[in-house]
């Protein structure tokens, strides 16, 4: 879920309060960092890597500081680890006990709390009363009826001074609707047998990291709500022949409604019900181990779903428990809660909760959702960021940066190998810096401004005014120190309310004129385009690349889920893979496209590490080329011209071709040879440096990858 920026605002710079120029650190037992005695800091890495930041040093060393800082308070100054720490899952909740179950909640304001459920008719009785533990906020409740058991569906029934509230365990990690009436309820849940890891925990694989985005519920060709089971049985395949290495999943977290699409959470520790059963989830992520893949989750820290019965709006008499209170307690534009990062308790729900997904359903890391929304006090709202001022002139939420850097710290303490990536269209520095180098300790963000760029291309200018160097820019313009994840489009642009690149261009002859030939010149153009639009974001990475599930096919269809004004229908709200299985259509043209780049990409070990070195661009030949270890990418813009012998020049050697976006196998027009080899020419002014010319035909709207055979 992005937040976008629109009208700027002006801002004066300002300093931030906090100078706090010592640093205080020690090696704990996890090899994590910890604040001790004072001592003399010396300069952050992200300043040494960005001299302009010097002039913002007090308040980038003082977040830095505030991170240690809050550290040492969590960990009892080092005593145990960030991990101990954020155990609060095995405590809080329902757990088996030796004689039963122990349920313990957080209710600082109950005077009252009641457990009701189908055990004991939904009627509040003693037997099912929690009671305070003493000298805490805490609230505990032994039980030992043998109703109490495996699929008993519970409440509480919480009193506070001057109301009552029926409420879900905030805890909780298994809630149910009830088909009939809609409500929900938490659901004991102790099967028996307990899911059997047979896979280990993968080490994620990033040469490089290649992610499918995709969604249970939606990932199935039939109207309705697809299944842990049918996505590990129909879908997980299609994604290990695609060539993805990581599958980055949506709408985990148990929410109230379908058609957030996941993001607007209630039970944070719960598995949504309405794919199946966490031991369905379990075998899916131990299936996709098994195969070498890598999940991930979205996670959702930025805000909270406002219901009270379901979620944790009023938890027990004060709507200010989980939240900031006043005017910042709503987000202006998700009508949602915002999560009060200040207090300890709160830290202790949410790093419980990265740790407990990370441990219970072994997830290899996270995307966190709305990180923008939580680093400014306007949530990114009407703001534009187009100097370093911007970031630090006190309309930072310290208290968001202080946890996210936590929670990564936490993460690669739990997990080493675990991946973070923060959606963030600010462009915030050190985002996705290492915490030791005064980072907030992402290992990637995403580059939210390319699927923007290629909107903006396509809507906004004829295709001979298309610039290579304004394309070249935008694909490589980000921060060296900081690895991204570049996408032409994700999620956000399959939505109600945008469109996909498919869409924007071919629009109504997807319908119409997507059978092998009766192409129109539209349905030519888009297919070029497609493929060309993909090669460059995905040849382009500096750490990896992300593909939203059907995209890859140009998937007809926008992403609109059941809701009354379209009859609750799940027509929009499904993937159609019927379509892409048919060779009589074009759609597997994209789809057998996708699979080759991938194939070349990772011909070339490490490739997002290397530098994308131009050799050349003309913009009013719309041709551009460039080199990355061993591969060599040309692109011709052009709609209607073709090149015969466009000379590049490159190191003396016979060339060959890996990928041709005319080929016919994938919907091209099979204008080049791409079998034969081709020759430099030898240039005695070029013979120095053992350079020559490379001389390529380039069809209009094409592009081509080579590869140096021999010199």
């Amino acid at each position: 879920m992005a937040t976008t920026t629109k009208v700027a605002k002006s801002t004066s710079p300002k300093k931030e309060a906090s100078k706090k120029k010592t640093a205080t650190s020690k090696k704990a037992e996890s090899g994590k960092t910890v604040a001790t005695a004072e001592t003399a800091m010396p300069a952050l890495k992200l300043i040494k890597n960005d001299p302009l930041l010097a002039e913002f040093a007090p308040a980038i060393e003082g977040r830095h500081q505030a991170a240690l800082d809050k550290m040492a308070v969590l960990t009892n100054g080092g005593k145990m680890t960030l991990s101990d720490f954020a155990s609060g899952y095995l405590y809080f909740g329902l757990h088996k006990a030796e004689n039963g179950w122990v349920l313990r909640e957080w209710a600082p304001h109950a005077k009252a709390i009641f457990v009701v459920g189908d055990f004991n008719k939904w009627k509040e009785t003693t037997t099912y009363a929690m009671k305070r533990i003493k000298g805490t906020d805490n609230w505990e409740l032994k039980i030992n009826n043998k109703s109490f058991k495996h699929g008993s569906h519970f409440k509480l029934h919480v009193y506070w001074d001057g109301g009552m509230g029926e409420r879900i365990p905030a805890w909780a990690t298994r809630v149910v609707q009830d088909p009939e009436t809609h409500l929900f309820s938490a659901q004991v849940w102790d099967p028996k047998e307990p899911y059997k890891w047979k896979s280990p925990k993968v080490k994620p694989e990033t040469n490089p990291l290649l992610i499918y985005e995709c969604h249970i519920g939606m990932s199935q060709d039939k109207e309705g709500v697809g299944t842990y089971e049918e996505f590990r049985k129909n879908v997980l395949p299609r994604i290990v022949r695609s060539g993805y290495n990581c599958i980055q999943v949506m709408a985990i977290q148990e929410h109230p409604y379908y058609g957030s699409a996941g993001y607007h959470v209630s039970n944070f520790f719960a598995p949504s019900s309405r794919f199946g059963t966490p031991e369905e989830l379990k075998a899916l992520i131990d299936e996709a181990h098994s195969q070498g893949l890598a999940v991930i989750m979205d996670i959702v820290h930025s805000h909270s779903v406002k219901n009270e019965n379901e979620g944790l709006g009023n938890f027990a008499g004060d709507p200010s428990q989980y939240f900031y209170s006043g005017p910042r307690r709503e987000h202006p534009a998700w009508d949602s809660l915002c999560f009060d990062y200040g207090k300890n308790e709160v830290l202790h729900f949410l790093l419980s909760n990265c740790k407990y997904w990370l441990e219970e359903f072994h997830f290899d890391g996270f995307r966190f959702d709305g990180v923008t929304s939580m680093l400014y006090l306007s949530h990114g709202l009407g703001e534009v960021f187009t100097q370093y001022s911007d970031y630090y002139n006190g309309h930072q939420d310290d208290n968001a940066i202080c946890y996210l850097t936590l929670a990564n710290e936490l993460i690669h303490q739990v997990n080493k190998n675990a991946i973070t990536i923060a959606e963030e269209v600010s462009g915030m520095p050190g985002l996705a810096l290492p915490v030791r180098d005064g980072g907030y300790g992402f290992d990637y963000r995403m580059a939210m401004n390319i699927p923007d760029y290629w909107i903006k291309c396509i809507k906004e200018l004829r295709d001979e005014n298309w610039k290579p160097s304004s394309l070249f820019w935008e694909m490589t313009n980000r921060r060296q120190d900081e690895k991204t994840i570049s996408y032409a489009e994700s999620h956000d642009q399959a939505l109600v309310g945008d469109k996909t690149i498919i869409f924007r261009l071919i629009d109504s002859d997807m319908y119409w004129h997507f059978k092998k030939g009766d192409e129109t010149s539209t349905v030519v153009r888009g297919i070029a385009l497609h493929k060309m639009i993909r090669l460059l974001t995905a040849s382009t990475i500096n750490g990896g690349y992300l593909n939203f599930m059907g995209n890859e096919f140009g998937h007809p269809e926008w992403i609109d889920f059941p809701h009354e004004s379209n009859g609750w229908s799940y027509k929009y709200a499904r993937r159609q893979w019927n379509l892409v299985d048919d060779k009589t259509l074009c759609y597997h043209y994209l789809n057998d496209f996708d699979i080759a780049m991938l194939k070349v990409l990772k011909k070339q070990k490490q490739i997002q590490k290397r530098p994308v070195i131009e050799i050349w661009h003309n913009d009013a030949d719309q041709v551009l080329a460039f080199q990355r270890g061993d591969l060599l990418f040309f692109f011709n813009f052009s709609p209607y011209r073709s090149y015969t012998g466009y000379g590049f020049m490159v190191h003396q050697g016979a060339y060959e071709y890996l990928l041709n976006t005319d080929d016919v196998a994938f919907g091209g027009q099979g204008i080049n040879d791409d079998r034969m080899q081709h020759f430099t020419l030898y240039d005695p002014l070029l013979a120095k440096d053992n350079k020559g010319w490379l001389k390529l035909y380039l069809p209009a709207r094409t592009a081509c990858v080579l590869r140096q055979v021999r010199e």
